[in-house]
């Protein structure tokens, strides 16, 4: 009886073995994709972020919210049949102070299809601090297409709306007007962004500041572009 029993133990340690060796050698889950919800005057946002694709981006974006700074800047630039931007200007449509911009990640491979958030920007592809947009539509037109300038090079997208897409679309359908540094499309009434928040944190505190009045302001040629050319700062 007892080498019966000695015989079954031998016979089942290297199994028990290869099992624990195959436990230590699967891969361990990829993280789930971070979530932020932005709280707006209009309705709440949900956005899934692509850290694999655009981590430069995410990264930026997730500092922004984090420190608190969304709360309280607005959407200042909608326009139907194509995109719907803020993430900089106060209710008084004052810029605030932002951290350095950052490398541009447009040639990530991501295309900017409706839902998708992108990162906003000047003339120079690595210009892009706080400020993002909301894709109305399939705009392929600001996808990378080559590092020859700043038209070529696109705008990075970093996410998707997964919730909300609906609020988006109702803050497109605003009347708009001209409005403090603006010569048009701001949504009226004016949209603000009340919070923002990554689910799963602890709410974010506040320690952001307006910029001086002589701080460098975003190039006006976005303030005052055609419906038809890319987002950029402004």
């Amino acid at each position: 009886m007892f080498k019966a029993c000695l015989l079954s133990l031998l016979l089942l340690t290297p199994i028990a073995l290869r099992a624990q060796s195959a436990t230590k050698d699967a891969p361990a889950p990829p993280a789930p994709a971070p979530q932020v919800v932005l709280h707006t005057s209009q309705g709440d946002i949900t956005l899934e972020l692509y850290p694999d694709k655009s981590p430069k981006s995410v990264a930026n974006f997730l500092q922004y919210v984090r420190d608190g700074f969304y709360a309280g800047t607005v959407f200042h630039r909608a326009i139907p049949g194509y995109l719907v931007q803020g993430g900089l200007y106060t209710r008084d449509l004052q810029p605030r102070r932002t951290r350095p911009a950052i490398a541009s990640e447009a040639d990530n491979g991501l295309s900017n299809l409706r839902g998708t958030v992108a990162v906003a920007r000047g003339a120079d592809p690595n210009s892009g601090t706080s400020q993002f947009f909301f894709n109305l539509v399939d705009n392929r037109r600001l996808d990378f297409v080559g590092s020859q300038s700043g038209l070529t090079w696109g705008y990075a997208v970093f996410g998707k709306v997964i919730k909300g897409m609906d609020v988006v679309d109702k803050i497109a359908a605003l009347p708009t007007r001209a409005l403090g540094p603006f010569a048009g499309d701001v949504p009226n009434p004016i949209v603000v962004i009340t919070g923002a928040e990554v689910v799963g944190d602890a709410a974010p505190t506040s320690t952001v500041e307006s910029a001086p009045a002589s701080a460098t302001t975003p190039a006006k040629s976005a303030q005052t572009a055609k419906k038809t050319k890319p987002a950029a700062k402004g």
